[in-house]
């Protein structure tokens, strides 16, 4: 080979140009049931945000077991050095319990959340399906109204709503803490995104087969559905047990008090005591940490469907 056909075929450039370049890789992330594969940079930012989360959440926590006097804002160290000395006092929680009446709190809360939570679920489904299946005249004009509703504050309509339920003779009663939101427009909207991302073709199939509307809905909508129902089972009963504003608006009698209004009794007679007061916290915050850990994998899993068409 002569010499100019060599320098034709040498590469050009430096040779270590041509080595392989080092990639980022992956991470793989097993979360839930959920195998994801991240790169080590986004490892680290979710890890600092984590922390960032979870810090608060640990010193209420911390409070909450230490001794009455002690606490994070002297210092960690002589805040573990005071806990060294006295021990841990888990019997926070159950002064707690007893001094803020939460046992009649709970059931209140439970009962309520249950309720408004199973009448969204029916009612949502309903209006959800109508409004993705079914073809009628000012279908989108109802559906526009629908989403309209999320811009307007609850609190903007406390003296309509207050009116309404007086003129029932419902102020003090369980109606007052369930019929305001027994239809919410989030609801509605989120299982209509739902209906909406399933095929067609299997409404289609099925009334081939000669099923109708109604069977439809409930053998084979609704089935599929059950990721939308668990996102708004959590969404609702969350949002009812964090519920502070109806309870004290519609309502002043003790035997109907629910869990938040019980914590901000409990605040204003225990303001000075962190421990007591953040074990009260603790208490009131277990319920809807559990049932989320619960459903988590569906809570996400139906988010996830609700965006897939809209």
């Amino acid at each position: 080979m002569s010499e100019d056909n060599a320098r034709l075929l040498r590469p050009k450039g430096n040779y270590h140009d041509h080595q392989p370049q080092p990639v980022a890789r992956p991470f793989p992330l097993h979360w839930g049931g959920w195998s994801i594969v991240l790169p080590i940079t986004n490892v680290v930012f979710l890890s600092i945000s984590a922390g960032i989360v979870l810090l608060p959440l640990g010193a209420m926590v911390l409070h909450s077991i230490a001794p009455s006097g002690i606490h994070l804002g002297n210092g960690l160290g002589n805040f573990i050095t005071q806990v060294q000395q006295r021990g841990w006092a888990w019997s926070n929680y159950r002064e707690a319990w007893v001094k803020g009446g939460f046992l009649l709190a709970f059931a209140n809360s439970t009962v309520i959340s249950l309720v408004v939570t199973a009448i969204q679920i029916v009612t949502s489904t309903l209006a959800g399906y109508a409004l993705a299946r079914l073809s009628f005249t000012g279908r989108q004009f109802i559906l526009l109204l629908v989403v309209s509703t999320l811009i307007i504050p609850f609190q903007l309509l406390v003296i309509p709503v207050f009116s309404v339920l007086q003129w029932g003779n419902l102020i003090n009663t369980y109606g007052a803490l369930i019929l305001p939101t027994a239809v919410n427009g989030f609801s509605i909207f989120l299982m209509h995104q739902y209906f909406t991302a399933i095929p067609m073709e299997l409404e289609e199939a099925a009334i081939m087969d000669g099923a109708n509307r109604w069977q439809i809905l409930w053998e084979i909508m609704i089935p599929l559905a059950r990721p939308a129902w668990i996102t708004l089972f959590l969404f609702t009963f969350i949002g009812e047990w964090n519920d502070l504003f109806k309870p004290l608006v519609f309502t002043t009698r003790p035997e109907l008090r629910t869990v938040q209004l019980a914590l901000a009794s409990f605040q204003e007679q225990y303001t000075g005591d962190w421990s007591l007061l953040m074990a009260a916290v603790v208490i009131s915050t277990i319920p809807i940490v559990v049932l989320f850990l619960i459903g988590q994998r569906q809570f996400i899993q139906g988010i996830a469907m609700t965006g897939l068409k809209g």
